[in-house]
């Protein structure tokens, strides 16, 4: 289990998603979620039940440095470098095995917020991960894209 999934919400901070975004303006609260459409449902509605639905739901805070109608993308709380960001669907989707032709859009705007936010933290080069699966490590079942750099990262990476 990683630190982010033992993470509980401190009582004091639910709801508050404020950060400074590095251009020091505020981040704004993500929206609510709108209701899933039926094939989000059959493919990923346990995700919603993730700490990553209840970060999009205000329940938990977090770190946010980009937030739109489809994501959110935050600052890892157990970061394997010194930049380590997460960029997640606000869709419940498990993860990438779960995606369908109907998600094209989506897959393809996380990627590019990835790239983003990856700027905006300053970096030149970075990795982006996307596990799918237990076995490929996953252990948040929402689907997630990790942004990580500002160190050299060896390969292969596991």
């Amino acid at each position: 289990m990683s630190n982010l999934e033992a993470m509980s919400p401190d009582p004091s901070q639910t709801g508050d998603f404020a950060s400074n975004s590095p251009a020091g303006r505020p981040v704004d609260p993500p929206p609510a979620p709108a209701a899933p459409e039926p094939a989000a449902i059959a493919s990923g509605a346990a995700a919603n039940d993730t700490i990553f639905g209840r970060i999009l739901r205000g329940e938990i805070p977090c770190d946010a440095v980009y937030a739109d109608d489809l994501c959110l993308a935050f600052r890892d709380v157990n970061p394997q470098a010194p930049v380590h960001l997460l960029v997640i669907p606000r869709e419940a989707l498990a993860n990438l095995g779960d995606a369908g032709g109907q998600h094209r859009e989506l897959l393809g705007h996380l990627l590019l917020v990835a790239a983003k936010v990856a700027r905006q933290e300053g970096l030149e080069g970075w990795r982006t991960v996307i596990n799918s699966g237990a076995e490929a490590g996953q252990t948040v079942f929402h689907l997630h894209v990790h942004v990580i750099g500002g160190r050299p990262l060896a390969w292969p990476p596991g």
